[in-house]
């Protein structure tokens, strides 16, 4: 391997690694509101002890998630130094209101909240909950909207003198055609995944034995929150991610056509099938057999059934008259790896259906059961613990092999048209540095992930902590000699 794909190795497992927590922070953000602003309307202390639990198993993920989270950024200047000097003064806009506003809206008023109990007045100390998770929204639309310029560069112009590209319309940098679908689609995944871990830790709390009769009907309540937001923020997820493969067709035909292994154009009128599985060749270039649903990927790629779709032999042919005889754009094979491109997409949309099937499946399971109830355990015993178990991971793993399969389907491009990744790292970096960089950061993130799950289990196996029933955090109704309210 030289410098290049060291570098890449490393923005990778950096990436795939720091982004496990921002969908599970994104997304728990918005139910731990909910649940605040759930007891603060019925004054029901279990969901009070709801919002503490998650507000727990929250406040870890974002303190992981903000500290892999600032690696990110100096990669940029280690190892893709002629990346950021082709493109930082479009890429840098939304990087830094992303880090003045966003961030620090979500982190200050994410303080205000966690030492905040007792303290303020209790609508108050709500809507800075509210404030933490709109945070965390626009700080995901400022990073979407960097993304999207390097999947579908606009705004911009290239100076010939300094041979760099330069910002002319942040407005269109922020309505990029791609920014307009991939934020809503991104932010419900994560919506998906935030209602993925509070249903699996409240179906692991209904299931085990030690779990008190008393307690099951608000892990119950969680259960049923948890799934309910996983199936209406599936819903969002397919809608957007419908409109999102159009868009992809029109400014990236070759990603669209490496997801499906579509190799021979499909000319209007015929439709192209939709593949189920392809087996391919070993370098992914030929197709030996596939299962197919016909005329589906004409209507994905374009609105109808007979739509003409692009196949991966064409566009390459056409990328080598367009590209090749600039130095920024010259490469040896358009073509991305195609069975990650092809694999990631389908791991993306199966884990993600199947993650909506378990959440329909509880739903079923509890149906028609109000909280005053007390059963023991779910129907069908262990299986709803494997079910937790699993629920958890199926969203999660889904943003991230769509996140994959945004960047790798994207490849050889760095900036689609404008700059292949080979032309982008920092060209005084050698294979030692990034190897050593490489080692240090993924023993780091290990060691990280450790603490991690070690927290995350410790406080999601102790549960909920009581409460008193006619608790209130009003500082109004507090004396001078109370304890601290709550803590973390």
């Amino acid at each position: 391997m030289d410098a290049v794909d060291l570098a890449r190795w490393q923005f990778g497992i950096t990436t795939v690694y720091h982004y496990f927590f921002v969908p599970i922070t994104i997304g728990l953000s918005l139910l731990v509101a909910i649940m605040q602003t759930r007891w603060m309307q019925t004054r029901d202390p279990q969901w009070l002890r709801l919002t503490t639990f998650f507000g727990k198993l929250f406040t870890i993920n974002f303190a992981l998630g903000l500290v892999t989270g600032i690696v990110q950024e100096f990669q940029f200047g280690m190892n893709w130094s002629d990346y950021s000097r082709f493109v930082g003064d479009i890429f840098g806009a939304p990087l830094a209101i992303e880090a003045l506003l966003a961030f620090f809206l979500e982190s200050t008023f994410l303080g205000l909240w966690l030492f905040g109990w007792g303290r303020i007045p209790e609508k108050l100390h709500a809507a800075c909950i509210w404030l933490v998770h709109i945070g965390t929204v626009l700080s995901a639309f400022f990073i979407l909207a960097a993304n999207s310029f390097m999947q579908n560069p606009v705004g911009y112009a290239i100076n010939q003198q300094t041979g760099r590209a330069e910002l002319t319309d942040f407005v269109a940098v922020l309505t990029n055609p791609v920014q307009l679908v991939t934020f809503p689609h991104v932010v419900s995944a994560a919506w998906m995944t935030g209602g993925a871990f509070v249903l699996a830790f409240s179906l692991w709390h209904l299931w085990r034995d030690r779990t008190p009769a008393a307690d099951r009907p608000m892990y119950r309540k969680g259960a049923k929150l948890g799934a309910w937001a996983v199936i209406v923020a599936a819903i969002v997820v397919m809608i957007s991610g419908d409109v999102q493969g159009k868009v992809m067709t029109d400014v990236q035909p070759m990603k669209m056509a490496a997801a499906e292994g579509l190799y021979e154009d499909v000319p209007e009128g015929v439709g192209a099938p939709f593949s189920i599985i392809t087996v391919g060749t070993l370098d992914g270039r030929e197709e030996i057999w596939a299962v197919t649903v016909p005329k589906l990927l004409s209507y994905l790629a374009t609105g109808s059934l007979e739509g003409a779709v692009e196949g991966i032999d064409h566009i390459q042919e056409r990328y080598e008259l367009t590209y090749a005889g600039s130095e920024l754009t010259a490469a040896e094979d358009y073509r991305p790896v195609i069975p990650v491109t092809y694999w990631s997409f389908r791991l993306m949309m199966g884990l993600g259906f199947a993650g909506m099937a378990i959440a329909l499946a509880v739903l079923w399971a509890l149906r028609g059961r109000g909280d005053e109830h007390d059963e023991t355990r779910l129907v069908g015993g262990r299986l709803w613990a494997w079910a937790g178990a699993l629920v958890l991971f199926m969203p999660l793993l889904a943003n991230s092999f769509g996140w994959i399969f945004t960047e790798m389907g994207r490849q050889p491009w760095l900036v689609m048209g404008l700059m292949t990744t080979q032309t982008g790292v920092s060209p005084g970096t050698t294979t030692a540095e990034v190897l050593t960089s490489l080692v240090v950061f993924t023993l780091l993130y290990g060691a990280l992930a450790v603490v991690e799950v070690g927290l995350t289990l410790r406080y999601g196996r102790a549960g909920a902590e009581p409460v008193e029933a006619d608790a209130s955090y009003d500082p109004a109704r507090r004396t001078d000699d109370d304890a601290f309210v709550f803590t973390y």
